[in-house]
């Protein structure tokens, strides 16, 4: 008898690939980790008295100090991102997928978007204040005076928004990178969502916002193909003018997409107005929005994984 021969090892880009498959099981499950175990939160109550103080310095060292403050923070991450999946892609397949896995999850967050919208349309059978109170989980912006078509707008804005943010984007950077890049993706967005405004923050903040801004331009887009396939030149040209309504350089493409894909008007109060000509969203639309949504979800994860099993064949 011959002697047993041990099986080749896996590949790291099969690694990657299985990684990402077991993420997104896990968040189809679990869905996000609880704040106290959340590294963004954690990130974010670093950074937000970090900025405090930064914003409060005059302009120009404002700027410096959140460009110096960015690069810090996102290089770090990234190169610890770069030495742990080092150290892992070097182990056993059943250390590293599983634990690259967990790494992964909190970057991404499919399942907390698609259960807040949910339960927003839920809320809002219930009247206006619970569905504002929902609504609350997921935007910053004033909802105090918006009415049930308002909010629904609102909702699909936020769900449209979110797809990119929150999974396109991380994706297409751990397509390219792996690990690293998804972290330095996530680190990016949560800096620009805390830093990037006008007024006390513009310019601690500016760096941050040109920084999401350059890494979410090309995402951005794939998202708005995912849900309008704007293949037709003159389907280009609509969304493409769509998404200039907004001051966003890169939010305005999956939200003006959402749009012209419902046909319905998507607006925020005294900012911009999408597809000012579509009817009022209905409670109908909210379901085809996160229809739409779930299938580029879906897509996005499967062509990263396809990409990284191309790899390793």
């Amino acid at each position: 008898m011959l002697p047993a021969t041990p099986s080749a090892p896996l590949s790291a880009a099969l690694v990657l690939a299985l990684a990402l498959i077991f993420a997104w099981a896990l968040d189809a499950i679990f869905g996000d980790p609880r704040n106290s175990f959340h590294p963004v939160v954690w990130l974010g109550k670093l950074v937000w008295p970090l900025g405090c103080r930064l914003r409060v310095l005059p302009q120009t060292a404002a700027f410096w100090g959140g460009a110096v403050s960015w690069i810090v923070l996102a290089g770090g991450a990234g190169w610890l991102a770069w030495w742990v999946q080092k150290q892992l892609l070097g182990l056993a397949w059943w250390w590293s997928i599983p634990t690259l896995a967990v790494l992964l999850k909190p970057l991404f967050a499919w399942r907390r978007v698609r259960d807040e919208v949910l339960a927003f349309e839920d809320a809002l059978a219930l009247g206006l204040e619970p569905a504002r109170e929902r609504l609350s989980q997921l935007v910053s912006r004033d909802l105090s005076e918006l009415d049930e078509d308002t909010l629904r707008e609102t909702a699909i804005e936020t769900l449209a928004e979110n797809l990119n943010d929150l999974v396109v984007a991380p994706f297409f950077w751990f397509a390219i990178f792996g690990l690293p890049g998804a972290v330095i993706y996530r680190v990016a967005n949560t800096m620009d969502a805390m830093w990037g405004y006008r007024g006390v923050w513009e310019w601690a903040g500016k760096w941050a916002a040109r920084a999401d801004d350059v890494l979410s331009w090309l995402p951005a887009r794939i998202t708005a193909l995912s849900l309008y396939p704007a293949w037709r030149a003159a389907s280009w040209r609509s969304l493409k003018r769509q998404a200039g309504r907004t001051p966003s350089p890169n939010g305005g493409w999956a939200m003006g997409a959402m749009a012209l894909r419902l046909g319905v008007r998507l607006a925020k109060p005294g900012v911009y107005v999408l597809n000012e000509t579509g009817a009022a969203p209905s409670s109908r639309n909210m379901v085809q929005a996160l229809g739409f949504a779930t299938m580029a979800a879906w897509a996005a994860m499967v062509l990263t994984v396809l990409s990284w099993v191309a790899r390793a064949v």
